[in-house]
């Protein structure tokens, strides 16, 4: 049994010929469409040396041809790897180094930081710009035009069986640092994200073609995929609507009042999105606008999560949809999942029906009893590990009475009916807006600036990005801040959400004995001071 991102696909394909498959602004594409085009791309990179387990990075923002790179690149066998167009060069040349990277297909937008990047990149063989005029370069220097890489090559299906073995990866920067590959196999990456086990049930599906049986019978819906596609949320939602024959919508852009007006136009049938960070603009946005939103008969975030203003404002906005919140992470895959309502009101975390071998560890390792708290823990189908990270993979998981579970991190409670209450996480990382901030990341930049000599960076609670980036910085002695130069520094170093928006100048820096980030001094002190500086880079980075 064929259970292969490519291969499931390609069911709704055989099956769905002249639905739409995929729309971006005002460009569209069938499955018969996208299939041909897709395979035109698959033979291009082929043809480059690209087979089964290389690695071809993506460096774009939504587009119709970021899809048709996921879906090519997988017909090979070959592994795609997210690269977040937010990223500056240094983050960019990181990750193309760490991952491998052979072939990385990249907006013309973004040809400038790729070109900065390319040499320090050994495996990087060839580029294929989106959005690149026919024929702009096409062969020079192994640099491809997207139309280009696709002229003259075959629509045909010809690329051999697949594996439910093959490797599919996402990089996360996790609560450890810099980026870091999760490598899961097809066949249970499905069973966990992409519909393969019913995420309200538990129960897995029969085959291979369960999912374009059941698109046969609902006639397709219209899924609308907001987060970036360089991130799992609209990776995994794209590719479920794939799965089942639906219409996936994309915007290259986030534009709150645009997201009504393509669901008006779409007849938009769920929203898929992370968080307060969108949830919050595009619920304001429906409340200045009289939008038709008759055809939303479901909103779902994940990732990140509603805080309970948001989530209430949502159900009196769409009455009749049903809204959810799921709980995981590129580690575990689907946790849980939970329905809200007008009437529900959480003072905690989410509280959610956790999925299928989601249990809840006590320090020992044991299962935790109803009422107790501990660590949220995943087994059944699971990663196999960080990318070229064995020590960080051995740290991820834990035996169980014969049983392998993952640990993401996150702390939960065992309510007495059997749900679970996410707490929160048991680490210093800051989740804004879905996007994971490693504070000491951001803290090496900041050291780096000539006049501060320490700094710690913490999360702070924000009602838009569920939290925003904070910093207590120690200046050198003799020195002041400039905050508009630390500013400057810090963006030529890292991506814009992970900026501090939020700065407080202190005498001494709380370490603890040992000479670790006191961070529970850090939060009292950030809660017992007014702040100062770099807050007008609010809301300029989303």
């Amino acid at each position: 049994m064929a259970l292969t991102i490519a291969d499931l696909v390609e069911h709704a394909v055989d099956a769905f010929p002249e639905r739409l498959a995929v729309c971006c602004e005002d460009q569209e594409l069938t499955y018969a469409e996208l299939e041909a085009r897709a395979n035109r791309l698959a033979h291009f990179l082929a043809a480059r040396g690209i087979g089964v387990g290389d690695h071809v990075g993506m460096f774009a923002v939504n587009s119709v041809e970021a899809i048709l790179t996921l879906v090519a690149v997988y017909k090979l066998r070959a592994v795609v790897v997210n690269v977040n167009y937010r990223y500056v060069a240094d983050e960019v040349r990181y990750l193309l180094r760490d991952a491998d990277v052979k072939v990385l297909v990249h907006d013309a937008a973004l040809a400038g930081v790729v070109a900065t990047v390319r040499p320090d990149v050994p495996t990087l063989r060839g580029l294929v710009v989106i959005g690149a005029e026919p024929g702009d370069h096409d062969g020079e220097g192994d640099t491809w035009s997207f139309e280009g890489a696709l002229a003259g090559e075959s629509g045909e299906r010809d690329f051999g069986p697949r594996s439910g073995d093959d490797h599919y990866m996402i990089y996360t920067g996790g609560t450890t640092g810099y980026p870091k590959g999760v490598i899961w196999r097809h066949e249970d990456v499905w069973r966990t994200l992409g519909g393969g086990i019913d995420f309200f049930t538990g129960t897995p599906l029969t085959g291979e073609w369960a999912q374009s049986e059941y698109g046969r019978q609902t006639g397709g819906m219209v899924r609308m995929c907001l987060a970036p596609l360089i991130h799992g949320n609209a990776q995994w939602a794209a590719f479920m609507a794939f799965f089942t024959g639906d219409t996936v919508v994309l915007l290259p852009h986030f534009d709150p009042h645009q997201v009504w007006r393509v669901v008006e136009r779409r007849k938009v049938n769920v929203i898929v999105l992370i968080g307060d960070a969108m949830g919050r603009p595009i619920v304001e946005a429906l409340a200045e606008g009289g939008y038709d939103t008759s055809s939303v008969f479901a909103v779902s975030t994940s990732a990140a999560l509603f805080s309970p203003a948001v989530q209430a404002e949502f159900a009196a906005r769409l009455p009749n949809a049903m809204i959810t919140e799921s709980i995981g992470s590129s580690e575990t895959g689907f946790a849980g999942i939970g329905v809200l309502s007008a009437e529900s009101r959480r003072r905690e975390g989410p509280r959610v029906t956790p999925g299928p071998d989601t249990v809840v560890l006590d320090e020992n390792d044991r299962p935790v009893q109803p009422g107790e708290i501990g660590r949220l823990a995943r087994g059944g189908y699971v990663p196999i590990g960080y990318y070229k990270d064995p020590v960080k993979t051995a740290a991820m998981f834990v035996e169980v009475d014969g049983t392998r579970y993952v640990l993401p991190g996150d702390f939960a409670r065992l309510e007495e009916d059997g749900t679970l209450t996410l707490l929160g996480r048991g680490n210093t990382c800051v989740n804004t807006g879905g996007e994971k901030v490693y504070p000491e990341e951001v803290e090496a930049v900041l050291k780096g600036h000539p006049d501060i000599l320490d700094a710690l960076v913490i999360g702070l609670a924000d009602e838009r990005l569920g939290q925003s980036v904070a910093a207590l910085i120690q200046p050198r002695p003799g020195h002041s801040l400039d905050h508009a130069d630390v500013d400057a520094h810090l963006r030529r170093h890292l991506a814009g959400y992970k900026v501090p928006r939020t700065v407080w100048t202190v005498d001494s820096i709380g370490r603890l004995p040992s000479g670790k980030p006191n961070y529970g001094w850090a939060r009292e002190y950030a809660a017992g001071h007014d702040p100062e500086g770099l807050t007008a880079t609010s809301g300029t980075d989303r």
